[in-house]
């Protein structure tokens, strides 16, 4: 299989008018985070996503969970309820001001955030702390929308504002609205592996003219408007440049087109694997009210199986961080942690590895990170069970039937008995 192409697991595709958007961008010398594309981005953002939002153009998905919290008045000894099943760009940011994650685990329906944890914890925080936290972060953990509906009427109760991380989540539905349009704040991202790219960024939908006025001054440096520079508040360099928005724009005229192809390969994997003994691949709720983008094709594997090669699992010290994560130059300092997939589940990606076939984890929850291991959790053993059985396939826009096909016909392969 040395000759075959390599099938990554979700890879941009530049397949609208992105060039075009990139040249007129070098022909007028609009190369600074600001200019036409990044303003005609932004409408079409604000097009797509409705409910009359107002969306500012970032430079990467953190940066809008940042800008939120600061938003939402986050600070030093303040408290964030974070999803605790997803990726650490969900929970930096509140320490970056200072704050503590209060990490909330997940049901079995989604793998999103447990409403009855939620209040669980909002509850005891106000019996241990007398404050209510600053706010609630629901992440769409790969694409999957959230119980939305049950997270507000919460949220709305206790009177504090959701951000929504829908980073992983661009044309997700829940009853046909757009995620990252309920709450207060939605967070988009456009990473090089999303359903679409701006090589790397993000975006925030913001509730109002006013809110999105106060977001553009932070991701501005906070200028405020004289002829000189003067600085009232702390502000941040966050705007996405004019060239990315290009891409940005190209790639709207195709979204449409990634999220129907995610969505078939979803379908084409749910078909070919069912017969499958010990293997499920993870879907949406069937009541009519989700409609997933299907970011990433998530199967768990029964601790019962068997892989091929099994017994060599975690046996060497990796060397670089699996799933390309640039710059990582630390080798790991022993093979396993205290919370890791199980055998067959590493077994089957380095199987598929083999074979051409880039596959990985699902996110390692929060609160079983060292970073986070004196922040207060409220947990059911959800997410972490998942993360022991769960492996993500390839589903990006260059991914074909056929192979999904080979895809499939390996994970057979690698089965024993």
């Amino acid at each position: 299989m040395s000759d075959r192409k390599r099938i990554y697991l979700c890879l941009a595709h530049m397949s609208g008018n992105e060039m075009k958007y990139i040249q007129e961008a070098f022909d007028t010398n609009w190369v600074v985070p600001l200019g036409p594309n990044v303003d005609g981005f932004e409408k079409d953002l604000e097009t797509f996503v409705g409910q009359d939002k107002r969306v500012v153009a970032l430079s990467s998905g953190t940066a809008a969970v940042h800008l939120a919290l600061i938003a939402c008045g986050v600070g030093p000894g303040d408290e964030v309820l974070v999803q605790s099943f997803t990726f650490c760009a969900s929970s930096h940011p509140v320490t970056y001001l200072g704050a503590t994650p209060i990490f909330i685990d997940s049901e079995l329906d989604t793998w999103n955030m447990d409403p009855d944890l939620l209040e669980e914890a909002i509850r005891d925080r106000l019996a241990k702390t007398g404050r209510k936290p600053k706010a609630i972060v629901p992440v769409a953990l790969y694409g999957m929308p959230y119980k939305i509906d049950r997270i507000m009427e919460i949220a709305e109760r206790y009177d504090i504002p959701v951000i929504e991380d829908a980073a992983e989540a661009f044309g997700s539905r829940f009853k046909g609205q757009m995620l990252g349009t309920f709450g207060e704040y939605g967070v988009l991202s456009f990473n090089g592996n999303k359903m679409i790219t701006t090589s790397g960024g993000g975006a925030l939908i913001t509730p109002d003219a006013e809110a999105w006025r106060n977001i553009m001054m932070y991701a501005t440096q906070y200028r405020e408007s004289y002829p000189y520079y003067q600085h009232e508040k702390i502000g941040y360099n966050y705007r996405l440049s004019n060239i990315c928005a290009g891409i940005g724009r190209g790639q709207m005229t195709v979204a449409d087109a990634h999220i129907a192809h995610h969505r078939h390969i979803q379908k084409m994997y749910e078909e070919l694997l069912a017969e499958v003994p010990g293997l499920k691949v993870h879907s949406q709720p069937s009541t009519g009210e989700y409609d997933s983008n299907y970011w990433l094709c998530v199967i768990t594997l029964d601790p019962s199986l068997r892989v091929k090669g099994q017994e060599y699992a975690y046996k060497a010290v990796v060397k670089g961080a699996v799933g390309g994560a640039a710059g990582v130059v630390h080798a790991a300092s022993s093979a396993v942690t205290d919370c890791q997939p199980n055998d067959n589940v590493e077994a089957l990606r380095i199987f598929l590895d083999a074979a051409q076939i880039e596959a990985r984890p699902v996110w390692k929850p929060m609160h079983k990170q060292p970073v986070y291991r004196d922040a207060p959790a409220y947990l059911n053993g959800v997410s972490e069970s998942i993360f022991k059985i769960g492996l993500c396939l390839p589903a990006g826009p260059y991914v074909t039937d056929e192979d999904v096909e080979y895809i499939v016909r390996c994970i057979k392969d690698a089965l024993e008995g």
